[in-house]
């Protein structure tokens, strides 16, 4: 199969569990929950995407294979050699699980890339996949119910933070909705997680610091 990609990138993780980590970024094109175009936002799943996974820039492109694919996302890498590095890929979009393959996630693991995926969590995902972020949607069913992070975009109309934290996680975080309303947000999340601490705050940093 060819793959649609907006953009690969190296920077820095800025959120969740892995914020700060060097990263190479592999954004894919399509999401199941929206069509990333502004007039079809009011209706969709997911009204609060701040992500443009529509149009496919210099780094960006169809790949015809997964050899193809991998071989970018390799060459992405800095060459650096230290026994404490490892090569860290993250998946995101969009919706990745759309166009991730057991054949992609192979070749990544052939040449020891650690694979991370950001994912809406409504779409089964194949096996090989070391870190795993769920990032659930109000009203929408959850097809991946465990993994290695839950990360909440708060508030979201009609979600409870119940709905989530008896699900098999390792961490759960509470995301501020980054809007013009961000302050307010921020503070809804802090008290949300000083109220429930089992919840950890995640802020986007790369935001902060004006980095991809």
């Amino acid at each position: 199969m060819s793959f649609k990609v907006t953009e690969i990138f190296y920077t820095l993780q800025g959120e969740g569990f892995h914020a700060g980590r060097a990263a190479v970024f592999c954004r894919f094109s399509g999401c199941n929950l929206w069509t990333g175009r502004e007039e079809d936002r009011k209706h969709a799943a997911c009204k609060f995407c701040d992500t443009n996974f529509v149009q496919l820039g210099e780094s960006g492109g169809t790949f015809a294979s997964a050899p193809e694919l991998a071989s970018k996302i390799i060459n992405t890498f800095p060459d650096v050699q230290h026994p404490q590095y490892t090569p860290y890929v993250v998946f995101t979009g969009g919706e990745p699980a759309l166009q991730v393959t057991s054949e992609l996630l192979n070749l990544l693991k052939e040449r020891k890339v650690e694979i991370g995926i950001e994912t809406n969590g409504t779409l089964p995902l194949p096996e090989g996949i070391d870190w795993i972020t769920v990032s659930p949607k109000a009203g929408t069913q959850l097809s991946v119910t465990s993994g290695s992070e839950l990360k909440l975009v708060w508030p979201q109309e009609n979600v409870s933070l119940a709905d989530f934290q008896n699900l098999d996680f390792e961490h759960f975080y509470l995301q501020p909705k980054d809007s013009l309303q961000r302050s307010a947000a921020t503070q809804l999340a802090v008290e949300a997680c000083r109220e429930n601490p089992v919840w950890k705050l995640s802020l986007q940093t790369h935001k902060y610091i004006g980095i991809p």
